[in-house]
């Protein structure tokens, strides 16, 4: 929700899947901005062990619009890396005896995203206090393709594949610099592929810190 240069936004998010993400990205002008994002995940449950880690940097073009200028659009475009090793685990009910199948792979993308937010008229009324809510939603497209891959240890085929990335969020401000933000979204795989396929649904909480920007709520 970029709104003029010098603005400074960062985010820290975790999912009830326990991968935990951040979000970093400041105004170098009026309408250009840069990012760089994070992601990790340690996860171990009994039919499946998952790690994960990956960085992303990018930049683009933000303005505002609408009535009092409290419509943000955001387009931006960029690059990141990292690397997943996922178990899955299988028990034989009549011997006992699991069966484990291991997938290790790095892997490269390329993405562009549309970002479009604005201030609700309603409020939250909590305690004898009104919180603003300002709601948005994001729509990313990303190539991703894998390298160095191995199943059990063996090379095995490598793959690519296109995912599209709708997100939908609402932050509820705490104080003009501090927003409670909750995110719920998915992601479509548009090629069929055996092991580079489409994750989870995301439903997340987190915290928003944007300093430097116009009071979008008048």
């Amino acid at each position: 929700m970029f709104t003029k240069k010098g603005e400074l936004s960062a985010g820290g998010h975790a999912t009830l899947k326990g991968n935990i993400t951040f979000n970093t990205a400041y105004a170098v002008s009026d309408h250009f901005a840069v990012m760089l994002n994070g992601s990790m995940l340690s996860s171990e449950r009994r039919k499946r062990d998952m790690r994960y880690n990956q960085l992303e940097a990018g930049g683009g073009y933000f303005t505002t619009f609408g009535p009092n200028s409290n419509r943000v659009l955001e387009i931006y475009g960029g690059f990141g890396s990292g690397s997943s090793d996922r178990t899955d685990k299988e028990e034989n009910k009549e011997t006992g005896i699991i069966t484990y199948e291991r997938h290790e792979a790095n892997f490269n993308k390329y993405f562009v995203q549309v970002n479009f937010s604005s201030k609700r008229k309603e409020s939250l009324k909590l305690l004898g206090r009104e919180f603003p809510l300002n709601y948005g939603t994001a729509l990313r497209a990303s190539y991703v393709n894998m390298h160095d891959y191995t199943l059990n240890n063996v090379a095995g085929q490598e793959e690519d594949n296109i995912f599209l990335e709708p997100i939908f969020y609402t932050r509820l401000t705490l104080n003009p610099s501090v927003q409670l933000q909750y995110t719920s979204g998915t992601t479509i795989g548009l090629k069929n592929r055996d092991s580079l396929t489409a994750a989870y649904s995301v439903f997340s909480l987190g915290f928003v810190i944007n300093v430097g920007g116009r009071n979008l709520s008048k």
